[in-house]
């Protein structure tokens, strides 16, 4: 990657999280149904999702509507640079590091996102082609070549873009889902 291209990345990243510190609250609970159901996605399998933080669209609602569906939903546990490990949601959450919270069920491991049916992806941006912006961390980079199947990025309808620098690292998306638009299935 080149430098302008970091450059353009960082520039992105600072100017969206500072629009998700006034942006109002995005449950997306009957959007994400939708988006599930749209992959054929049935009761019983497993979905890979996150709670919501900063602005991020998405609640504790979602995945409360998830598992009232009778899906077995996953919620990710951050281990250092290693990829994401992964633990049952079952409505109840411990503090976490970086002040995030975490499902307080057993680790499962980092394999446990190749059980998944479906990924939904925190992203502070997403293009037409389904390269993810994320917030920097690479946790989901080295989580996200681990799945099987399809990948959902989540965000704001404003942060569903043209275009975003690409890197060789970077997974694409199959799908966005916003809060007005739904899903659109990827690459445009």
């Amino acid at each position: 990657m080149t430098s302008d291209q970091r450059s353009r990345k960082t520039t992105l990243r600072t100017r969206l999280r500072t629009a998700r510190r006034t942006a109002l609250p995005a449950p997306l609970s009957s959007e994400v149904l939708k988006a599930v159901a749209a992959f054929d996605v049935v009761a019983g399998q497993t979905v890979c999702a996150y709670l919501a933080i900063g602005g991020e669209p998405g609640s504790a609602a979602m995945l409360d509507a998830l598992r009232t569906a009778g899906y077995r939903v996953l919620l990710p546990i951050v281990v250092g640079a290693a990829p994401l490990d992964w633990a049952l949601y079952d409505g109840s959450l411990r503090p976490g590091p970086h002040g995030l919270r975490e499902p307080s069920g057993a680790p499962l491991g980092a394999s446990a996102i190749a059980e998944a049916a479906l990924v939904l992806v925190p992203a502070l941006a997403v293009d037409h082609r389904g390269v993810r912006l994320g917030q920097g961390g690479g946790h989901y980079d080295r989580s996200l070549p681990l799945a099987r199947c399809p990948l959902v990025a989540v965000v704001r309808d404003e942060e569903f873009i043209p275009e975003l620098p690409a890197e060789p690292h970077d997974v694409r998306m199959d799908a966005v889902l916003t809060p007005r638009a739904g899903m659109i299935r990827l690459p445009l």
